[in-house]
């Protein structure tokens, strides 16, 4: 092989080389955009989720409430334990949420 065929193989290489990696960065950047936006959806849901619950809590003062992919944390005090059974259960009624985790305490008098 001649010299000048084996640099056209060796320049057509690097070139198919230089190529793919340019279509692979893209293709890396366009999932990190589409996953973005779906992190940026279930930020919204759960931004609704969490105001929907706070309503059907809204007779339970005090009570925090987080909301993360559906699952839904209380937080806070309540006077008895089915004051806070009663309030696991409102959230729980709530369309939308997969799962309520209570961090609940009742409080001592």
């Amino acid at each position: 092989m001649t010299n000048t065929k084996l640099i056209t193989r060796l320049l057509a290489a690097a070139a198919l080389t230089a190529s793919m990696a340019t279509v692979h960065a893209a293709a890396q950047q366009e999932g990190a955009m589409a996953g973005a936006g779906v992190a940026t959806a279930a930020s919204s849901t759960d931004s609704a989720l969490n105001s929907k619950v706070k309503a059907a809590l809204a007779d339970y003062k005090g009570l925090g409430v987080s909301t993360a992919q559906g699952v839904v944390t209380l937080t806070g005090q309540v006077a008895n334990t089915d004051a806070g059974t009663k309030a696991i259960q409102a959230a729980s009624a709530v369309e939308g949420v997969k799962e309520v985790k209570s961090e609940l305490t009742v409080s001592s008098k």
